[in-house]
């Protein structure tokens, strides 16, 4: 019994390891591939051949693709990035600043999806074709219809130019003013919440309604339990396994989804960082930020999968057999 447990352990170990090695190897080489030369962002314009290949000798840049990646992955294991081409300051350094800003838009954005979306899913799959059904059908597919970028634009002319309620652009850090770090996170938030909150009330309305039709719950109802704890206690919990499943792809596609928000809003956040150091080929920097990012939706689909056996007995019943 132990040694099956042990090798149950093992195995996902393994694969989220086999994973994270493939995805450094897949953004070291696309980069790779990339045209243009990062040695252009390491040189003054109208350098000399002999200055450009000092360069290239300087950063490693001349080795062999192959050395160049088991140097950097080498690097990477020790918490050694490198140094960024065109800054010439550490990478996690930069991406320490940065980090936080997107970190704290993609949550702030997946608890106000999950805040709208739990109470309108669960009456809605209660109470079919109702007034709250209705209005949450046409404002879903409303919003369905407009893309994120469109729809912060639209957000910007309407609370911030029309109405002036809010600042469009900028960012103020929470230590200085927490209530302008609120009032201009507003609008971000509220962008990357909207097309969220369409897929999980739809996702969760759908499973409510056939968890309502199975017998233990039926029998709730005939037991003369409380509506809300019928829903809360009894339906909630088992529907919320294909939420819970969605949630963890959605956070990894909010994180890479507020490179245009923070474009939008001129955030200094992961996004800006990543556009900037494409546009000067300061590579080093972009294979650091998706190795990252990559590995923190690793992470979080790991916990996603560990906690399906709380959610539904029936999983852990398999998984202990």
């Amino acid at each position: 019994m132990v040694g099956k447990s042990i090798r149950r352990s093992v195995i996902p170990v393994g694969n989220f390891l086999l994973l994270v090695w493939m995805v450094s190897v897949a953004v070291f080489l696309l980069l790779e591939m990339i045209p243009g030369d990062p040695v252009d962002s390491l040189v003054p314009p109208g350098a000399t051949d002999e200055m450009r290949e000092l360069a290239r000798e300087s950063y490693g840049l001349a080795d062999p693709v192959v050395q160049r990646y088991f140097s950097w992955i080498g690097g990477v294991l020790q918490g050694d990035f490198g140094r960024s081409f065109t800054t010439q300051t550490p990478v996690l350094t930069s991406i320490a600043e940065r980090a936080p800003v997107s970190l704290e838009l993609a949550i702030l954005s997946m608890v106000v999806a999950l805040a709208v979306s739990l109470p309108v899913g669960v009456w809605s799959a209660y109470r079919p074709g109702g007034r709250i059904d209705k209005v949450a059908t046409a404002l879903t597919s409303a919003t369905l219809a407009v893309p994120s970028f469109v729809l912060g634009i639209l957000l910007v002319f309407m609370f911030g130019v029309q109405l002036g309620m809010l600042p469009t652009l900028g960012w103020v850090e929470f230590s200085e003013d927490p209530v302008e770090h609120l009032r201009y996170i507003v609008l971000p938030v509220l962008t990357l919440a909207a097309g969220e909150c369409v897929l999980f009330t739809r996702l969760l309305k759908g499973d409510m309604m056939a968890t309502l039709q199975q017998d233990h719950v039926l029998s709730t109802r005939a037991r003369g339990l409380p509506t809300w704890r019928i829903l809360v206690r009894h339906a909630l919990r088992q529907s919320s396994f294909s939420l819970v499943t969605v949630s963890g792809v959605v956070i990894g596609r909010l994180i890479g989804g507020t490179v245009i928000v923070e474009l939008i809003f001129s955030l200094p956040g992961m996004g800006n960082l990543v556009v900037n150091s494409i546009l000067s080929r300061d590579f080093i920097v972009v294979q650091a930020v998706v190795l990252l990012s990559a590995l923190l939706y690793l992470l979080i689909n790991t916990v996603v999968d560990l906690a399906y056996p709380w959610l539904d007995p029936r999983v852990r019943k398999v998984s202990a057999t």
